[in-house]
């Protein structure tokens, strides 16, 4: 097989018969490859909202009012709170853990489902995956990340970036891990726009997965995969921010391939996720 750059070369955004999905089979590259242009903001928004990242990380009970305290207060920056709401908010796709003004961004207009994990004991694999959407901040711009993981073993089934969320790209990641791992029994999400949107539900329902979303706000419902976006914060992209959309990719690529196959998790007995969802499915079957 020819090597990855040079099969990137050959993908035709504008192919008259094969669309980018289908090139991204037949080349065999993941369609994060094809995501190479990172978001553009100021200077100072980029700075501020890499700031407000990581702080979120150790303090996700703070909303976009007490980023703006926080950041005029003790970092000493002489922003308005509008400022900080857009990028908190709407760019970033952050919200406090708490219920409170402006922490969730869903359209009013979907349906948003009952949370169906409080009090259920996840025993197996795929009987419960969570997905989710995160900012991912880089040396020049931000792009967005995308991830399902197993809850039962933390073994991360599959995993986008993107320069935009929408919902259509959420529903091919998730088509994707369908397709390589098996079909769940419930899959878990915020109630942001991307997952209440028809676009996702209705792929949802239609492969006789139960949905369930998280309380307005809490974060904290979606625990396991909010860990997952520290790990990879921590452990890969605050240590060394890529330079650009392919950089990314790679960065990504060789993260989860450690996270999946070498990382012990101690709150699945220091075992590796890897191991645990193949073990579990074996004994299953």
């Amino acid at each position: 097989m020819k090597p990855l750059e040079e099969r990137r070369t050959m993908i035709c955004k504008g192919h008259s018969k094969l669309s980018l999905q289908q090139q991204c089979k037949l080349l065999h590259i993941h369609r994060s490859g094809i995501y190479y242009r990172p978001r553009g903001e100021s200077k100072l928004n980029l700075e501020l909202m890499r700031l407000m990242d990581e702080h979120y990380t150790h303090h996700p009970f703070k909303g976009a009012r007490r980023m703006h305290t926080w950041l005029t207060l003790d970092k000493g920056y002489k922003v308005n709170k509008k400022r900080i709401e857009r990028l908190y908010s709407r760019i970033m796709g952050l919200r406090a853990i708490m219920p409170g003004k402006h922490t969730s961004r869903r359209n009013k207009e979907h349906k948003v489902y009952p949370y169906l994990l409080r009090n259920l004991t996840v025993d197996r694999p795929n009987q419960v995956w969570a997905i989710d959407i995160t900012y991912i901040p880089m040396r020049k711009g931000f792009m967005y990340l995308v991830a399902i993981i197993d809850l039962h073993s933390r073994y991360v089934l599959n995993w986008s970036v993107s320069n935009s969320m929408d919902a259509q790209w959420c529903k091919e990641t998730l088509e994707e891990a369908i397709e390589i791992h098996g079909t769940p029994e419930i899959i878990n999400t915020d109630q942001g726009s991307q997952f209440t949107s028809e676009i996702f539900t209705h792929r949802v329902l239609s492969k006789n997965i139960k949905l369930s979303m998280d309380g307005k706000g809490r974060a904290i419902d979606n625990v396991f995969i909010e860990r997952l976006w520290r790990s990879v914060k921590y452990e890969s992209i605050y240590l060394n921010p890529p330079e650009s959309g392919v950089d990314l990719y790679q960065q990504l690529n060789t993260y989860f391939k450690f996270y999946n196959h070498q990382r012990r998790h101690q709150g699945i007995e220091n075992e590796i996720p890897y191991n645990r969802y193949l073990n579990q499915k074996r004994k299953a079957a």
